[in-house]
């Protein structure tokens, strides 16, 4: 079992290597969503600041969404999914994998260049371990309710915009509390708080969805 969920990270992350921009596309549309705004709103170092939080945790949501309407789709195309169901293995435990690899394709590489972005938008240093903590909450929480949308609407016609609408409300209390621990932690207010409920979304996302985007899996390849 362990080793199948190994093979289906490593299978994915190979793809992915040899199509790169599965991982570029993503992690360009949030550095250009951070770029633009300084250029919209003006270079005001205050004003920057004071809206860092929120531009900074949008432009990641709205990457991550560009990546989820494919998470399943050429697994679907090519008869991997049917295979699955086939598999000694349980569904559960490859579907876990998938979104693993999902997360190391799409989650990480923000993670890792948000500090570059952050300076441009004059967040302070010290704010720039809480940004990246925040998004190592966030992200895989963003991750799985994401595969919940795909593994719904896997097969339909139109799917990426209908994936949009089924996960963008279930995605906005993660911002707010992702953007809501960073704007605390730049005004030295507590964060422990807005830290425990991102933990606590991403204990429910591992315990809960795998099974859930199992089950519409199932469905939708009926």
């Amino acid at each position: 079992m362990f080793a199948a969920f190994l093979n289906i990270i490593k299978r994915d992350v190979t793809i992915a290597l040899r199509r790169r921009g599965d991982i570029l596309v993503p992690l360009m549309f949030f550095a250009i969503v951070v770029a633009l705004f300084p250029l919209g709103v003006g270079p005001e170092t205050t004003l920057l600041k004071t809206i860092a939080p929120g531009i900074l945790w949008v432009a990641a949501l709205l990457a991550t969404m560009l990546s989820i309407g494919r998470m399943f789709r050429d697994d679907y195309q090519d008869g991997t999914l049917e295979q699955w169901l086939l598999a000694p293995q349980p569904l559960v435990v490859l579907v876990l994998a998938k979104i693993c690899a999902h997360w190391i394709l799409t989650g990480l590489p923000l993670i890792l260049v948000s500090p570059i972005l952050a300076i441009q938008l004059h967040l302070p240093l010290s704010a720039i371990p809480m940004l990246m903590l925040t998004l190592l909450l966030g992200t895989p929480i963003l991750s799985f309710l994401g595969a919940i949308g795909s593994a719904l609407t896997l097969g339909v016609r139109g799917s990426g915009v209908l994936v949009s609408l089924l996960v963008l409300p279930l995605y906005t209390p993660v911002l707010i509390f992702g953007a809501s621990a960073l704007t605390a932690s730049i005004v030295g207010d507590p964060v422990a708080g807005h830290l425990y409920l991102l933990a606590a979304g991403v204990v429910m996302v591992l315990t809960l969805a795998p099974w859930a985007i199992a089950g519409a899996l199932r469905v939708s390849l009926d």
